[in-house]
């Protein structure tokens, strides 16, 4: 693509900058705004710019894309009333055999929810979760948030809801979520594996020495409870020989009786005895019992109100699975995920404002701020000059085109996050895997749908779920715990490396 006029070209660059800025560094000094903002700042000055109309700005939105991460983020509340991400989240701790169990079953757990629920809800929703339980049982926090937060990522790269860049390339590619999932199961399935290999290995050290307090804790449990019996015999037959001597004393000792002793009335005490009064006022505590006794009518059953509970929550596990499914089937990704969300609000049979409050509304008008930018910044030609330098070198027919592919990518992800990254670059990829002879277009767009979200890794902030998971620790009241960013780019730098590596061979074209 040529360049703009020079105008357009400064402006456009300068206004996708004040974009970039507002979007990558959470708090800026000088314009403390937040991210949502910055995003709709950006957005603002391509038009006020004249790099964009208001009518092409209107059209660089991509509503299909808002339409599913609006869908499975509704889907996800639900999901998350109906306890099952608590259910899941009982899953890491029940039978657990010390600390090294915990972690491979955390990056297994965080890879399948992130898959089917997005990693950004799968580190909001575990991360409380998992820094419980390693204060109960006195685990080192910083493994298992690094193996959520990146697990998290990694899993999220299988399926096209799994992350918003996913979201992305299965609308702009139109690939069916079956050929989607299978083209990146492989290389999701063994970079899980290397990802979960290097966190053992690297904090090893850290959780063999919780591993063997536990052992400790669990062979002086057991001594604690194999006493010899003789000692418990001993003291039993003391006890016995000391008890039968006290009832010789009391039979010895004259029996009197007070002649003004009476039977009490039972059934006049019962009715002025404040604690029976307590236990009936409690039995009737209930908000349903108090109405219906106000009303003349005996409290409901706890049993019907329990059995409807039951039935709403499996209602719920069948939307979603239907939801699933008929993504499998090839059915439109948005109205699918749209249509789960509505029958799920009218299954619920209440007021849906308390679970649409929970819905990020400030993501969905980030992601359109992003559009509007990311449009603009096109029309300077700068990224098309960029991409036409490094085209030539960067085709997926030969494994040094695509390390060269990868290393853009990992780059442009970790400094102008991965979802700007696959907009800016994903059509130009897949129309050079088009022109080039034996290369695939759907292979370059599972390609730098895995780089792109593995990429993540690499640093602190080259992912949300990285940032979500880093907040949430630091904003814990209780024992609140700060992940610094040289502590996870010590680990993320090499694994994110070694699992992209390990994983580009497996992507099935």
């Amino acid at each position: 693509m040529a360049w703009a006029s020079t105008p357009k070209v400064v402006l456009g660059c300068f206004a996708f900058g004040v974009f970039w800025i507002m979007a990558v560094v959470p708090v800026v000094p000088f314009l403390p705004i937040g991210r949502t903002a910055g995003s709709l700042l950006g957005a603002c000055l391509m038009v006020v710019f004249q790099v964009l109309s208001p009518a092409e700005a209107f059209a660089a939105v991509d509503l299909p894309i808002l339409g599913l991460l609006f869908g499975t983020m509704v889907v996800s509340v639900y999901l998350e009333r109906a306890d099952a991400f608590k259910y899941l989240g009982h899953a890491l701790s029940w039978r657990s055999l010390g600390g090294k169990d915990l972690l491979c079953r955390l990056c297994l757990l965080s890879a399948l929810c992130s898959a089917l629920f997005t990693n950004d809800t799968t580190c909001v929703v575990l991360t409380q979760f998992v820094l419980e339980v390693c204060r109960e049982k006195k685990l080192p926090p910083q493994p298992y948030l690094i193996a959520l937060a990146s697990s998290a990522n990694i899993g999220s790269a299988a399926t096209p809801i799994g992350n918003p860049q996913n979201l992305v390339i299965a609308v702009e590619s139109k690939i069916a979520f079956g050929k989607f999932l299978g083209g990146v199961v492989p290389a999701m399935v063994l970079g899980l594996i290397a990802n979960t290999l290097l966190l053992l290995a690297y904090y090893w050290k850290k959780l063999r020495g919780v591993d063997e307090d536990a052992e400790s804790s669990d062979i002086s449990i057991k001594l604690e409870q194999q006493r010899p019996e003789t000692e418990l015999l001993n003291s039993g037959l003391s006890f016995t020989q000391e008890q039968r001597s006290q009832q010789q004393d009391h039979r010895q000792e004259p029996k009197q009786q007070d002649s003004s002793y009476q039977t009490p009335d039972l059934e006049g005490q019962a009715a002025d005895t404040p604690d029976l009064g307590k236990s009936v006022a409690a039995s009737t505590s209930t908000p349903d019992g108090q109405l219906r006794q106000e009303a003349g009518a005996p409290p409901l059953p706890r049993s019907s109100s329990s059995f409807r509970k039951k039935v709403w929550k499996v209602s719920v596990y069948l939307v979603t699975i239907g939801m699933l499914v008929a993504f499998l089937y090839g059915l439109d990704l948005s109205w699918t995920a749209i249509t789960a969300a509505i029958v799920l609000m009218v299954l619920d049979f209440t007021d849906a404002s308390p679970s649409l409050d929970q819905v990020s509304y400030s993501l969905l008008v980030f992601f359109s701020g992003m559009f509007i930018a990311v449009r603009g910044f096109n029309r300077t030609g700068a990224p098309g000059q960029l991409w036409d330098a490094v085209e030539p070198h960067a085709r997926i027919n030969t494994a040094a085109g695509i390390a060269i592919l990868s290393a853009v990518v990992i780059l442009l992800s970790n400094v102008a996050s991965n979802v700007p990254t696959v907009l800016l670059l994903g059509a130009r990829v897949a129309a050079s895997a088009a022109a080039t002879e034996g290369a695939s277009v759907k292979k370059a767009w599972l390609i730098l749908a895995w780089v792109s979200t593995v990429a993540g890794n690499l640093t602190l902030v080259g992912s949300a779920a990285n940032i979500i998971v880093s907040e949430q620790a630091s904003r814990m009241e209780e024992h609140p715990y700060n992940l610094s960013f040289w502590n996870h780019l010590r680990f993320g730098a090499p694994a994110t490396f070694i699992v992209i590596a390990v994983g580009l061979p497996l992507i099935q074209g």
